[in-house]
């Protein structure tokens, strides 16, 4: 068999006759012959599993392929690319085609095949690619290295989803939110030369729908996201709202310090805790100060810091207004949080008492604070009051003076400050005072009030320690009260 298939194959003149019968043959049944090189032969209609490989698409191991020959069927086949792209076909034996195009692999095969063939034909077709090695670093949550299986489409020659590199990122966990996004690099090795770099701008995919940003992957690429050197909160939403920075309801450790009323550190999941999970909206600063208990009625409100590390190992400070977001409504200074953030909430320096009122009904202010009235009030004891609760809202709330005992010119304050100490001052009582610093200070939490005895109240409790003995043995002596009377009709 062989020796017959080598005999029609091989190209040797014989006769003049022999080639006037081939030449009478070729026009009498045009059919039949080989058409002309430059023309490739229609092959059979490819099944649904045909994949419609891009022009440049280089093949390699894993890749499944089929080759044909044109009027040789014995000498193609289907077959799957081995790891370093050798392949071994009929006559010609191994030969590599890692790295080249399906066109490409064509022309070598034909080139191989030329000294046996007349007409050598050979058309590569792609049936199912390999899948797609990337490696992503930089900016995203999970970088390394991602094996991407091509999506294979629907119908005849349905062709296939290439991966992008958003579909990359994804894979990746999405971006940090100090992401630069603007300037995204896509290295890709080249087989002559060093390797070639495709500058990504997402920011204008995100913004103008250019597909152009969403680049098209081959296996051995690599994504690079680099650190933003300035960030922007209102980009983060944008980002987020594209569901880009990996999954909202993934718990987020982050530490609230400064002027809220219990610092430390809190687990944020879908705006909540862990025991009470909030699954509405993204884990935000005002969620993680709320958790925090509140801002305390010392805090700079226009000040908050937001520190965050980035994957270069440096640290960011994003500047935060929430000031501005009670007066405009702008949301952009709800900065999105992400694991390891730090919030700094800064003690202010002069608060306003007009700005203190609106504070004190923000949903980020406690919904109450805990004061204490001790002393010559009708109901001593502790008092739940709202945050921006001034001295003398709070002796009023505890029933006001006990008029017959009470010193009603000053009270005096003891306060637990921030920093672990006690402070404690007179404070003149003006109950026409509206909020003052000086004589009708708003409260703190944990505050103490004390409302002392008046001087005479004291002399009476003093004659009355002295003489109760004795009006217990024989009752004959009732002067305190009688003195204290008199005093006070005085």
């Amino acid at each position: 068999m062989f020796v017959i298939f080598c005999y029609k194959q091989l190209i040797y003149p014989l006769t003049a006759m022999t080639l006037l019968a081939s030449i009478t043959i070729a026009v009498t049944y045009p059919s039949q012959a080989q058409r002309p090189r430059g023309q490739r032969s229609v092959s059979p209609r490819p099944t649904a599993s045909v994949v419609q490989a891009e022009a440049n698409y280089t093949l390699g191991g894993g890749d499944r392929i089929r080759i044909d020959v044109f009027e040789e069927p014995q000498l193609g086949g289907e077959l799957q690319v081995p790891l370093g792209g050798l392949i071994t076909l009929p006559l010609i034996g191994g030969i590599s085609i890692q790295g080249l195009t399906t066109e490409q692999a064509s022309r070598a095969i034909e080139r191989r095949y030329a000294p046996y063939l007349k007409r050598p034909v050979v058309t590569v077709t792609l049936l199912s690619a390999r899948p797609v090695n990337v490696l992503v670093s930089g900016e995203v949550n999970n970088p390394g290295s991602y094996s991407i299986t091509l999506a294979q489409g629907q119908g005849y020659q349905s062709g296939v989803q290439y991966p992008t590199a958003i579909q990359a990122i994804k894979l990746a966990g999405g971006f940090t939110l100090t992401a630069d996004i603007r300037r995204i690099q896509l290295r890709r090795p080249q087989t002559s030369s060093r390797e070639r770099t495709i500058d990504i701008d997402f920011w204008k995919f995100l913004q103008a729908g250019d597909r152009g940003q969403d680049a098209i992957l081959r296996d051995g690429d690599t994504i690079f996201v680099p650190t933003a050197a300035n960030l922007s909160v209102g980009e983060t939403r944008l980002i987020a709202s594209a569901g880009l920075i990996g999954d909202p309801e993934k718990a987020r450790t982050v530490a609230v310090v400064g002027e809220v009323f219990r610092p430390g550190s809190y687990v944020v999941v879908g705006g909540g805790t862990a025991a009470e999970p909030r699954n509405l909206g993204l884990p935000t600063v005002i969620r993680a100060i709320e958790l925090a208990g509140g801002i305390t009625s010392l805090a700079d409100i226009r000040s908050i810091e937001l520190r965050r590390a980035t994957r270069a190992g440096t640290q960011q400070i994003i500047s935060l207004n929430l000031w501005q977001l009670l007066q405009t409504g702008d949301l952009r200074q709800n900065a999105i949080l992400q694991d390891g953030d730090t919030i700094v909430v800064p003690t202010a320096t002069d608060v306003n008492p007009a700005e203190a009122e609106q504070l004190a009904t923000a949903s980020f202010a406690p919904a109450n604070i805990q004061v204490t009235v001790i002393g010559e009030v009708k109901t001593p004891g502790s008092l739940r009051v709202a945050p921006n609760t001034t001295l003398n809202q709070a002796l009023l709330v505890a029933g006001g003076f006990n008029n017959a005992r009470a010193h009603r010119d000053t009270v005096e304050l003891i306060r637990l400050n921030s920093n672990g100490s006690v402070s404690r001052r007179s404070v003149r009582v003006d109950m026409s005072q509206g909020i003052n610093e000086q004589t009708n200070p708003q409260l703190r939490n944990n505050d103490v009030i004390v409302v002392r005895r008046s001087g005479i109240a004291r002399i009476a409790d003093t004659v009355d320690t002295v003489l109760t003995p004795a009006t217990r043995s024989n009752q004959l002596f009732n002067i305190p009260l009688t003195i204290l009377e008199i005093f006070r009709r005085l």
